[in-house]
């Protein structure tokens, strides 16, 4: 019963570690995924997206990982959304990466907005600043790789509205855990 607590105190600090070396410059971050390979050209077609700069991931058994990111609707900010994650299973390390959402309608912004909406299952590896994921979950089966900075791994094509792609910026962590992710949508206000 003392592991749970021990782990959950790692997992912060791996977490918070990743983290802290990772800049978050959205402007940074979203130019990287505009010359990121597949993700360049849902810029142009998609109704909104939300930016990641930085995730940060950390697990001894047990992880979490948490974000915070802008979300744009046709390239004007119009709210902030945090990323919480809970995963069990075999995992150990920590990592951070850079993610974006892509919203092929207002539909799909409106049910992501909603605050109810997750993604979950995912299997995942990332060694320094390349990566490769397999993922099963509400939004249906996806894979990808990321090469470097240049490169975005991919899940390919909308489903259910959305797609996601990642770039990964370091760290050392290995897993085949369920996750589940859950997004707090939070409007931007007018100053």
């Amino acid at each position: 019963m003392k592991f749970i607590p021990r782990a959950l105190a790692v997992c912060a600090a791996l977490t918070l570690s990743v983290s802290a070396f990772a800049a978050s410059n959205y402007h940074d971050t979203i130019n990287l995924f505009k010359n990121a390979g597949e993700s360049s050209s849902f810029f142009d077609n998609s109704y909104a997206y939300a930016v990641f700069p930085t995730i940060g991931e950390g697990a001894v058994g047990i992880g979490g990982a948490r974000g915070k990111g802008h979300v744009y609707v046709h390239g004007k900010w119009v709210g902030n959304v945090t990323m919480d994650q809970v995963s069990l299973g075999f995992q150990l390390g920590g990592k951070a990466f850079s993610q974006i959402i892509f919203f092929e309608d207002k539909r799909s912004l409106d049910e992501f907005e909603g605050g109810s909406y997750e993604f979950a299952g995912d299997a995942s590896a990332v060694a320094i600043t390349a990566g490769a994921s397999a993922s099963a979950g509400t939004n249906g089966t996806d894979a990808g790789v990321s090469g470097g900075k240049k490169d975005a791994a991919t899940y390919g094509h909308y489903q259910k509205g959305t797609v996601v792609f990642t770039i990964a910026k370091g760290g050392l962590m290995g897993q085949v855990a369920v996750a589940g992710q859950k997004f707090k949508y939070t409007p931007r206000t007018a100053s």
